[in-house]
């Protein structure tokens, strides 16, 4: 058996393969003025990704799906200036530009509708670079709603360097974009040939997927994953290697995907976070994968970096 944990992965770039990472976007947010976003916006090639109560809006016409609205398109959805947030441009140039709109999600007309995050990747309903732009809105929409006010004094705050800085109006804070880093791990037992999947209560019928967990201050990634795996399974890891990051837009989470070598192999699920928690041959892993396993157990969305370090963990050789 080839080991995880001293060769390199069957990919040069995992990281590349999993969903929300084909972002493009020339951000050049160390470079901005106070007129930025404003040119930016007037601009004819300009493009607005909406929300509404915090939910993405697209426009769609039978099957076909568009984030992307004109400025003409905005006129009637009551669109927030100052929720504004300049993305930045595309490949071609064009900006970019995020914005709340004022509109009830419930009760949108009828060329509108609400995409989940969720949705957009697991169905594949948007091309890869326009998911990437999408999650990087969808993050960016989330932290201004929540930075409204300063967390400091309570004073409002107001936007600058074109939504990728918030400043305190009273005080003068500075508040930048925020990213949680979250690890997720496949451990493995390198002797039996197999590995650890766990299954939250939250997930869809049958499906079974890698343990994970929000790293935590003062920790490096390697011990928040010995920690979490611990904390759930009562697994003790060993060896922790890195394989592959995402962007995880939920709101704003950056997925950090590893393997983690087993040391003990009796199970202690942690009732309050998984229904359940086993070990999978890697021939059981396979008919997962290929969802074939008589069970009806199922693998992880493709896409998710989950599915990710399963895939990979088959292909190593």
């Amino acid at each position: 058996m080839t080991s995880q944990f001293h060769k390199a992965g069957p990919h040069e770039d995992p990281s590349a393969l999993t969903a929300f990472a084909g972002c493009r976007i020339i951000r050049d947010s160390e470079h901005r003025d106070e007129e930025t976003l404003e040119k930016a916006a007037a601009e004819p090639n300009a493009r607005f990704f909406g929300f509404a109560a915090g939910k993405a809006i697209v426009k769609h016409e039978r099957q076909v799906l568009d984030p992307y609205f004109a400025r003409y398109e905005l006129a009637g959805l009551s669109p927030d200036p100052e929720s504004a947030i300049l993305l930045g441009r595309d490949p071609g140039g064009a900006p970019l530009i995020s914005i709340s709109l004022g509109l009830d999600p419930e009760a949108l007309p009828g060329h509108l509708k609400v995409l989940t995050t969720r949705a957009a990747y697991s169905e594949q309903l948007l091309g890869e670079a326009t998911l990437g732009a999408f999650a990087l809105a969808v993050s960016l929409n989330a932290w201004t709603d929540n930075h409204r006010f300063c967390g400091r004094c309570g004073a409002p705050s107001r936007s600058a360097a074109g939504g990728f800085r918030r400043e305190c109006t009273a005080c003068g804070n500075m508040m930048f974009p925020r990213t949680d880093p979250v690890v997720i791990m496949l451990i493995v037992d390198e002797a039996g040939d197999r590995v650890l999947l766990g299954r939250s209560p939250h997930f869809p019928a049958g499906r079974y997927s890698c343990l994970a967990g929000f790293l935590e201050p003062g920790e490096t990634i390697e011990d928040a994953v010995r920690r979490e795996t611990l904390e759930e399974s009562g697994i003790r890891v060993g060896s922790v290697r890195y394989h592959a990051s995402q962007p995880w837009p939920m709101p704003h989470s950056l997925m950090l995907g590893c393997y983690g070598r087993a040391e003990n192999f009796d199970i202690i699920p942690d009732d309050a976070e998984l229904e359940d928690c086993r070990w999978f041959s890697r021939a059981e892993l396979a008919a997962i994968v290929d969802g074939t396993h008589p069970d009806g157990i199922n693998a992880p969305a493709e896409g998710a970096i989950a599915f990710r370090l399963v895939r990979d963990f088959l292909d190593w050789r």
